[in-house]
């Protein structure tokens, strides 16, 4: 594995790659890099045979509030996990390359970057937005691999894509999960043993909602209510939103069907947990296995 830091250096090894005639995969990361992330290089692999992963904390999607100085970084383990994983070129550029005058313009995220996450955290989705765009643009992949578990992302990059006709494939992995179910995350690292009890009821609320959608239940907020019903005892959690959503927006909807979206936010103590199910399929069982064709969306 190779690891370079300039802008000159990623574009020439996909230059030299491209010009060998390989098909470029792209994992965008913020790095301390886990079971999660080696998933979606396995995905990569599947998808095209040169694998080019970045680290980079972005500073324009923390808040003023959030935890940008915090947040965790470990450049031994990232390399360590990277190779492992067999990504090709890790890139860990630096801010002051990627933003060398400050973003003077920025992405819009349209009205899904205003509610759920984006409502709790203002100015997140156009911060994640403006960094994937430039990325994109410096690495010019075929295909490009996230993660499930940031579902609102996923939908807010693959609709950047089709409204600016990238030619960028997008490709959203199922959530890897814990023996418990608690979807892995680099800031998990911030939980304490209490708080990490606490969170492990999230993905019980979520198995909640999806066996009363499996018994027979159509109505989301029924669906909703159930996944509340589970947490009701948590104490240490206090629940920022649970919602049923239309696959195709991205909106809250009445009615639950099978490819419907169980999203939640919670907080465990004073950190942030998210967490999402399709209700159709229930928490993954092998979040390695390939994503779904209604997961995968080609671009141009």
């Amino acid at each position: 594995m190779q690891t370079v830091v300039a802008i000159a250096d990623i574009r020439e090894h996909v230059r030299a790659a491209k010009g060998a005639g390989r098909r470029v995969a792209f994992v965008p990361t913020m790095g301390f890099l886990h079971e999660g992330h080696a998933a979606l290089v396995t995905e990569a692999r599947r998808r095209g045979d040169f694998v080019v992963m970045s680290v980079f904390v972005n500073p324009l999607q923390f808040g003023p509030s959030e935890d940008f100085a915090q947040y965790p970084r470990d450049a031994a383990r990232d390399q360590r996990v990277a190779a492992e994983s067999g990504v090709d070129v890790l890139w860990t550029p630096e801010a002051g390359e990627i933003y060398p005058t400050g973003p003077s313009i920025m992405v819009d995220p349209g009205p899904v970057g205003t509610i759920l996450e984006g409502a709790i955290r203002p100015g997140h989705f156009a911060g994640v937005l403006t960094v994937v765009l430039k990325l994109f643009a410096i690495v010019q992949p075929e295909v490009a691999v996230f993660g499930r578990k940031d579902a609102q992302q996923a939908f807010l990059v693959r609709r950047m894509t089709e409204e600016f006709n990238l030619p960028v494939g997008i490709v959203v992995v199922p959530t890897v999960r814990e023996h418990d179910g608690l979807a892995l995350s680099s800031r998990n690292v911030y939980l304490d043993p209490a708080m990490r009890e606490a969170a492990a009821a999230l993905p019980r609320a979520l198995e909640a909602g999806v066996a009363a959608f499996r018994a027979g239940e159509r109505k989301a907020g029924s669906v909703v209510a159930a996944s509340y019903r589970a947490l009701a005892n948590v104490a240490a959690l206090t629940v920022e939103y649970i919602n049923v959503l239309d696959p195709a927006e991205f909106q809250p909807n009445h009615a639950a069907t099978p490819r419907s979206y169980l999203v939640l936010a919670a907080r465990a103590g004073s950190r942030r947990l998210i967490d999402n199910v399709i209700l159709g399929d229930g928490l993954e069982s092998d979040p390695r296995l390939p994503a779904r064709a209604s997961d995968a969306a080609a671009v141009g």
